[in-house]
Parts: C-alpha cells; sequence; structure tokens
C-alpha cells in the first residue's frame, strides 16, 4: 500500500461551501506538501476540480509530479457519464490510474439496473486510457447496494473507493461497511472520528479527529482488505471554526499528526 495525500486534507485551505481563504491554496502546492511528507501519491477531489484548468497549466501539474515521484489520481463527485469522459481524458493526460465516484444525489437513486449500464458504457473509455473507476461509498449509498451495483457491472476496471467512516450515515458501522466493501475496494480514504455526547445530554455528535486517536480501529480495516499497491489516501473530517485561519494551520498539523501514526503504528 502506498501512503497517499486526499485534497480533502485541506478543504478550508482549498475553500469549501463559500468559506475561502483570500489566496486558496492551488493544485500544485499539494504536490509540494506530499514531496514534504514522503508521500507518493496525491488524490485531487471535487473540492479542487482540475477540468477548469488550461492544458499548460495540466502540462505543469504533471511534469512536476513526475519530476517529484508522485503519482496523481482524480476525482469527481455525482455521477455525469459525459463529466467522467472529460476526467478519464485528463486522467489520461496526467497519468493518473484511478478516477474517484462519489455517488450523490439523484444519480444514486437510479435504479440499479440503469445506474449498472451507464457505468459499463464507460468501459471502452477506461479501458483505453488505463483508468480504473473507484466508486466511493457516500454518505447515503449503502454497502450492500454497492455490491449489488459491482456485481452488475462485473469488470475489475470499475471498483471501490472504500472510506471508512463515511457510511455511518447510511446507519452502517465502519468494519460492517469495510467487511462488506473490502473484496471490491481498489482504493482506500483512511480516516478518524470521534463520538461526543452533547454537554447538555442532548443527543451526541460524531465529528473529525487526527488518525489514532478516534474510534477507527484502523489495524483492522488494513487487515481486512486485499493486499494490493493500492494508495491509501489520508483525509479527515477537521471542524470549521469561528478562527478559519486556525483551521487551516490545523490541517498541516492534523496531518502531521495522522501520517505519524500511520508510519509509526500501522507500518504504512
Amino acid at each position: 500500500m502506498r501512503l497517499g495525500l486526499g485534497s480533502y486534507s485541506f478543504r478550508w485551505s482549498i475553500g469549501h461551501k463559500g468559506l475561502n481563504p483570500p489566496t486558496p491554496m492551488r493544485p500544485i502546492e499539494l504536490i509540494d506538501i506530499a514531496v514534504q511528507h514522503d508521500l507518493s501519491v496525491v488524490q485531487y477531489a471535487d473540492n479542487m476540480p482540475l477540468d477548469n484548468l488550461s492544458t499548460v497549466e495540466l502540462d505543469q501539474l504533471f511534469h512536476k509530479a513526475e519530476q517529484s515521484g508522485v503519482d496523481i489520481e482524480l476525482g469527481v463527485q455525482s455521477f455525469n457519464a459525459a463529466q467522467v469522459v472529460q476526467y478519464i481524458s485528463i486522467s489520461q493526460r496526467l497519468n493518473a490510474k484511478i478516477l474517484r465516484v462519489a455517488l450523490d444525489g439523484p444519480d444514486a437513486e437510479k435504479p440499479l439496473d440503469v445506474l449498472a449500464a451507464e457505468f459499463r458504457a464507460l468501459l471502452p473509455h477506461l479501458e483505453a486510457a488505463n483508468v480504473r473507476l473507484a466508486i466511493e461509498n457516500h454518505f447515503n449509498y449503502p454497502a450492500p447496494r454497492m455490491v449489488q451495483l459491482l456485481e452488475l457491472i462485473d469488470n475489475p476496471m470499475i471498483g471501490v473507493c472504500l472510506d471508512v467512516a463515511n457510511s455511518i450515515c447510511a446507519g452502517e458501522w465502519p468494519m460492517e461497511t469495510v467487511n462488506t466493501l473490502a473484496d471490491y475496494t481498489i482504493n482506500l480514504h483512511l480516516k478518524d472520528y470521534v463520538i461526543e455526547p452533547d454537554p447538555y445530554g442532548a443527543g451526541f455528535v460524531i465529528h473529525g479527529c487526527p488518525l489514532g486517536q478516534g474510534r477507527s480501529d484502523c489495524s483492522a480495516i488494513l487487515d481486512r482488505l486485499p493486499k494490493t499497491d493500492m494508495s491509501v489516501i489520508m483525509e479527515h473530517w477537521l471542524p470549521r471554526s469561528e478562527n478559519m485561519e486556525d483551521a487551516r494551520a490545523n490541517e498541516h498539523v492534523w496531518l502531521a499528526q495522522s501520517l505519524d501514526y500511520a508510519r509509526k503504528s500501522l507500518g504504512l
């Protein structure tokens, strides 16, 4: 497995839902951060879209990554076949071998046979570009339904981007999700979380924390997954802050702490 950096590790530094810094982090800066932490992969998700870059900028990003020994992966939000074809082309330009898709909204509600047929129609594009499509278990897409979808697609070019905590929102505990999707997994999003009671006793809240400081059983997760060279993309759910400059600084702190745990305690 290869440790990598996901753009959602820097949602506040990039800008998220209108909370934009004066100078948003640029795609090429993620390469520098990956090199600083001796990481071999950067995954650009939908919070840092690359389809708005010029061909010159894409080529600059590719050469920067190549010279730095960093592999690029891409990601989009929601399934739009035309957008996926566009991103397959961008993947080919950047020599990216993984394109992650997060099912969300109307696309997640389509009948399984319809959705599977739409994915299968992309196979010639994926095979020509040598790009594998990794479908992420997003917040409201249950793992058993994902398995049904993948079995209908039935092609090794399309697998799972396993996020170890997302499916709590779908009523699944992380190891339930991991055990259901492990055999289909080609890409991993690793993060940690805590569950804290409301101070007034009115329920509880789930929020992120650095890896190794919460409830994710990272060793059990890794033990359950196939032993391949898939990338392990570091993400986290750092909460927003009243002082967003503090939040942006803490993104670097959380990444460093998570990587320290991943290397020393998980052997990644």
